[in-house]
């Protein structure tokens, strides 16, 4: 075997690449050093693997498992792989000369071979990320090449280099970091099985870290009963064929769901999943899980992990998936996303733009397709897809004309309705006089129950809208369904709700009209109640006090961060409607001195906000006094 001439030298740095190779600002995290070696090592190994499917590598490749150790004594850690190698000149080329990638050419040169693109590194920098953790790094490589002799480089992290010989007899790639003093928390086993599980472990090629114990049964007792023993075994961080590089044709329903427990132990079972896999005009692939979705939404968001040829890269993916789309979870793996030098940070380019709106079209196809083939179980579903849905309706225009079709209303009865299918059923009870279809909706139907009930007794239909963003969804109902306008039930009388343009005739003259109008403002006491009497059916309430539809609303965006903060800070003005033609309207103005009235008024007023639930405190307490006395009387 031929031997390595000795040199000493000075690495050639290109002033381009001069400003990304500082190796303070190369990596925002230091971890990351671990990830680019250990990937570094799966290229060599791949690139190993494809000759010899080319017939340029004849001998037996071996165990080709990639190993990490940690010295305590000695203060190493060495990543070492049964790749390609590197003959000494290679390493000059590629270690040296820096930003030079090896992988760049690799890929240029047998451009035409399927599977080219396997190989991770594009950069040439990741390399130099062991820096940010050694005062030291030797490599030494044996190349798979006949005749090739093995070489050791030594480098103390400045310009200055050193190539030797070594005894080396296996082919491939050791690479030995001597940690530094502020890093040593890289010589903890904890703290590197953590980030190899973290970064490495869909990688294609295993990788071992030491050995583990593992409980095996050992025969049985005398009872039968198995006995176990307790053994060491190989400790394997990565699976090299996860879910998503199987063709979805050789997977079943269990398969998918024992993925997703892996990837989030805690979780229920997701509702359904979309298998991602596509090779024009853009490399994509992946499985998307429907979670089911709590109130919260930000708990659900960055759920999604995103890998470019099985290697972690990011779990913030909002460059990649619609806004809307970070409420799922699950994987996407593409070698088409562009990334930074740290492999760290998405650019926008047009394939990101590709990915997002095919992402967004494979979701509303999966969907509609639930919807058309089993409807009734997508019913059952849409609780729990309901925020997911609504929420991208509102965020793109794109996904609302895909799930118009198939996003559900649902009524106070727990009926679902397409949109279309809602129109068409109200449309012959609630069009007002102007032609109008008036949708009444519910944010609270157990509070709004009375004016549900008011409702239903003149035939009407009453929606149940009280998610975490119906607020913001209502508003665009009304901007996308023609001729259509929503209304809270609980926000006026009935008859204004759905104003059908008849008049009725009051039982009280303008004079007792006005009267009982003063005794009324005089019960209430507060000039942010606007007080009204007016003929209404003797079967509705004596006295409702509502927030009118426009205020309640933005109030309620407000809420829900909708940029309304003016109108949530303001105070709130209601609406006071007497009914005129109610029996209690009489008897409060036949009620004697005006004392007895105003206290009568009092007490209807009272009852009118205990509907809406907004008596409260001391005037609760003030008006169950009073209603104890008028029993005892």
């Amino acid at each position: 075997m031929s031997t390595v001439k000795e040199e000493k030298g000075t690495i050639s740095i290109h002033t381009e690449n001069i400003f990304p190779i500082i190796k303070k600002f190369l990596y925002s995290d230091h971890e990351i050093f671990l990830r680019e070696l250990v990937s570094n090592a799966v290229d060599a190994t791949m690139k190993l693997k494809r000759l010899s499917s080319l017939g340029e590598v004849t001998e037996e490749l071996g165990d080709l498992t990639i190993d990490i150790s940690i010295n305590k004594e000695a203060k190493t850690l060495t990543i070492e792989d049964r790749g390609i190698g590197m003959t000494a000149e290679e390493i000059k080329k590629y270690i040296n000369q820096i930003a030079f990638s090896g992988a760049t050419e690799f890929v240029e040169k047998f451009k035409d071979a399927k599977d080219a693109n396997e190989i991770i590194g594009k950069f040439g920098l990741g390399f130099y990320s062991s820096f940010m953790v050694a005062e030291k790094v030797e490599i030494e490589t044996l190349s798979y090449q006949e005749g090739a002799a093995p070489a050791k480089w030594i480098n103390d992290g400045s310009t200055e280099f050193e190539i030797t010989s070594v005894d080396k007899k296996e082919r491939g790639t050791k690479i030995i970091l001597h940690i530094n003093s502020e890093s040593e928390e890289f010589l903890e086993e904890a703290r590197i099985n953590n980030i190899l599980e973290k970064y490495c472990r869909f990688l294609p090629v295993p990788i071992r870290f030491g050995q583990k114990d593992e409980r095996m049964e050992d025969g049985k007792d005398e009872e039968g009963n198995p006995k176990y023993k307790e053994v060491k075994v190989d400790n394997i961080i990565n699976d090299t064929n996860p879910i998503w590089t199987v063709p979805p044709s050789e997977l079943k329903d269990e398969d998918y769901k024992n993925f997703y427990r892996k990837l989030y132990p805690f979780s229920e079972e997701p509702l359904f999943w979309i298998h991602l896999n596509v090779d024009y005009p853009f490399n994509l692939t992946g499985v998307l899980y429907f979670p089911k979705i709590k109130n919260d939404i930000d708990v659900n968001r960055n759920k999604i992990q995103l890998y470019s040829r099985q290697v972690f890269i990011t779990d913030e993916v909002k460059d990649i998936v619609p806004e809307f789309l970070m409420l799922l979870h699950g994987v996407i793996d593409s070698p088409d996303i562009p990334l930074n030098v740290s492999r760290s940070y998405l650019q926008s380019d047009s394939n990101v733009k590709k990915i997002n709106n095919y992402i967004t079209k494979k979701v509303a196809e999966k969907l509609s397709e639930i919807f058309k083939n089993e409807r009734s179980e997508f019913e059952k579903k849409w609780n729990d897809i309901s925020v997911f849905v609504k929420y991208g309706m509102l965020s793109e225009d794109k996904f609302y004309d895909r799930a118009k079709d198939f996003a559900l209303l649902t009524n106070v009865d727990d009926k679902k309705f397409t949109f279309e299918e809602y129109k068409t059923a109200v449309e012959p009870e609630q069009t007002d006089k102007d032609k109008k279809i008036v949708f009444l909706y519910s944010t609270d139907a157990a509070k709004q129950n009375t004016y549900i009930e008011t409702a239903k007794s003149k035939g009407y239909d009453v929606l149940k809208l009280d998610g975490v963003i119906d607020s913001h969804f209502i508003n665009m109902l009304e901007q996308k369904l023609e001729n259509v306008t929503l209304k809270r039930v609980d926000s006026d009388t009935v008859d204004k709700l759905i104003d059908k343009g008849t008049e009725k005739e009051s039982k009280l003259s303008d004079e007792q009209k006005e009267s009982l109008k003063s005794v009324v403002e005089k019960a209430i006491g507060n000039e942010n109640y606007n007080v009204k009497v007016e003929p209404m059916d003797e079967s509705e309430m004596p006295l409702v006090v509502t927030l009118p539809e426009f205020m309640r609303r933005m109030k309620d965006m407000a809420k829900t961060g909708g940029g309304m903060n003016f109108y949530g800070a303001m105070p709130d003005q209601f609406e006071v409607s007497v009914n005129a033609n109610h029996a209690m309207a009489e008897k409060i103005l036949n009620a004697g001195d005006e004392n007895k009235q105003v206290g009568l008024a009092k007490q209807v007023f009272d009852l009118a906000l205990l509907s809406q639930n907004m008596l409260e405190g001391e005037s609760l307490t003030k008006f169950i006094q009073r209603s104890v006395d008028y029993l005892a009387k």
